[in-house]
């Protein structure tokens, strides 16, 4: 027997002999609304505080607890997708073999910090403890160490440190040696923010630290320059 709910010709012509009953309307519309007013009751509470919400949750009716549900699944989708991106968090060590897949095929979206060093070099060093505190400080993005001749045979040592910046498989940024790092005198947020200009990271600083140490030298060499007395003026005149 024939489905009396398939839409076939024969069954038009059955519901216009008023044999069939009518085709029931399609419930959409109304599903569209009832799912527009649990979102309008959402926003609501998502405007609440906690206190707001204890102190009506008394109130509450069914459609109340639905919606309430909705914004629960809503807040933990949110945090589940945020979890996902927060997934590195420290400086992982590398080797030749990894380098394409944690480096050139790191992912979407993800910018990637590759520290090449060796074990001796104080600045090395210096810059892989400032790279552990950057990788608790921006989880988003990924921090990898790698020692230089393991990942790039006969990389001269002159070149170490040497710090490159990748997004999405391509090269963004290179600092190569120690005169670009500045020395010993390296602070980790000068190290942020040079990784902030290529991308890297999205800093809260301001302004580069490094000017601000000028600025700070500058002035102390002024304050400490002799001042001329009008008797030393006439003496050279003499």
């Amino acid at each position: 027997m024939q489905d009396p709910n398939a839409d076939t010709e024969w069954n038009d012509i059955l519901r216009r002999k008023a044999i069939l009953p009518p085709k029931e309307a399609p419930q959409e519309d109304e599903e569209e609304e009832q799912l527009h007013q649990q979102l309008s009751v959402v926003k609501t509470y998502e405007s609440m505080t906690l206190e707001e919400l204890e102190e009506n949750e008394d109130e509450f009716n069914d459609e109340d607890e639905l919606a309430m549900e909705m914004y629960r699944q809503k807040r933990l989708a949110e945090w589940k997708a945020n979890q996902i991106k927060n997934v590195f968090g420290e400086v992982t060590e590398i080797s030749a073999q990894d380098y394409i897949q944690e480096v050139n095929q790191a992912g979407g979206g993800i910018w990637v910090v590759l520290h090449l060093y060796k074990q001796g070099i104080p600045l090395c060093t210096l810059i892989n403890q400032h790279l552990s505190q950057l990788a608790r400080k921006f989880p988003q993005t990924k921090f990898l160490k790698s020692i230089s001749s393991t990942c790039i045979p006969n990389y001269p040592d002159r070149n170490l440190p040497t710090v490159f910046v990748y997004h999405e498989g391509e090269m963004k940024a290179q600092f190569i040696g120690p005169l670009v790092f500045g020395g010993m005198n390296l602070t980790c947020d000068e190290l942020e923010w040079r990784l902030s200009e290529s991308g890297a990271v999205k800093t809260e600083l301001e302004e580069n630290p490094r000017k601000q140490i000028q600025d700070q030298l500058m002035t102390s060499i002024r304050c400490s320059e002799p001042k001329r007395r009008d008797g030393d003026e006439d003496s050279d005149e003499d």
